[in-house]
């Protein structure tokens, strides 16, 4: 896996049918760090997910990873230059067995890269090892999940972004996500942009943190500072705490 990449996201803005859902969003995800996305429901962090994987165009900004300007750069192409992506829903295929939907993962690589990958991604994931034979289909909340994230650790990717994996888990299963297979990836040398609902339990891994409402970024700061942690409710809540500027990474306000 490529360690501390750079990805910088510089006034982007994306949406629907002509209509940006996301305006002029900023952020930087760096190798080893776990970057947060926290927000209210509508608030456009999907949008940014999918805007920033290509599964949705761009409307305005740029996108650079490692220097080199990506914005317009298909989905297919963004896997090969090291921009891995876990979505919400339809992370894997339900009919093949876990086996085949790490095989069908690595289409690009030869069988002994992949064979090499595989046994690698299997350390950092031993269950997979003893689901191998199960179908997707039949896996349980948590072991899909692991299963998507393999499937896009494969690829040795050097960002990974990954939208709200404890949907719909239960909070057992959630911090066994957050605290195991999204640290895993950062310890690995991967930056991850991380989209989250449970923003408590995410603030505990995250290095940086966003809070988005209305489509654009209202926060940024450091997730590591207990003492910003009022800041970032209130920035949920759409409220100023009334002790100063809401400052972002670095202490500047966005």
């Amino acid at each position: 896996m490529s360690a501390r990449a750079e990805l910088r996201v510089e006034q982007l803005s994306a949406g629907y049918g002509g209509t940006p859902v996301v305006n002029q969003v900023s952020l930087t995800v760096g190798g080893e760090h776990v970057t947060l996305v926290i927000g209210p429901n509508g608030s456009g962090k999907s949008t940014l997910a999918k805007a920033l994987a290509g599964v949705i165009p761009k409307m305005g900004g740029r996108v650079v990873l490692d220097g080199t300007d990506i914005t317009s750069v298909p989905s297919h192409q963004l896997v090969r230059m090291g921009i891995g992506y876990v979505p919400q829903v339809r992370d894997v295929f339900d009919p093949l067995t876990v086996s085949e939907n790490l095989q069908v993962s690595a289409y690009t690589l030869d069988r002994n890269t992949f064979e090499a990958r595989r046994d690698a991604v299997v350390e950092v994931f031993p269950r997979l090892a003893e689901l191998r034979k199960r179908l997707a289909v039949n896996l349980s909340g948590g072991e899909r999940k692991m299963l998507a994230i393999a499937r896009v650790l494969l690829l040795e990717p050097s960002i990974v972004i990954i939208d709200e994996p404890t949907a719909g888990l239960s909070p057992r299963l959630a911090e066994e996500v957050l605290t195991d297979h999204v640290v895993r990836i950062a310890a690995a040398g991967a930056g991850v942009l991380l989209i989250e609902q449970r923003a408590a339990d995410a603030l505990k891994i995250a290095d940086d943190v966003c809070v988005m409402a209305g489509g654009s970024v209202k926060l940024r700061t450091s997730a590591k500072d207990p003492s910003r942690h009022e800041d970032i409710v209130q920035a949920m809540l759409g409220e100023h705490t009334g002790n100063g500027n809401l400052q972002p990474l670095g202490d500047e306000a966005v």
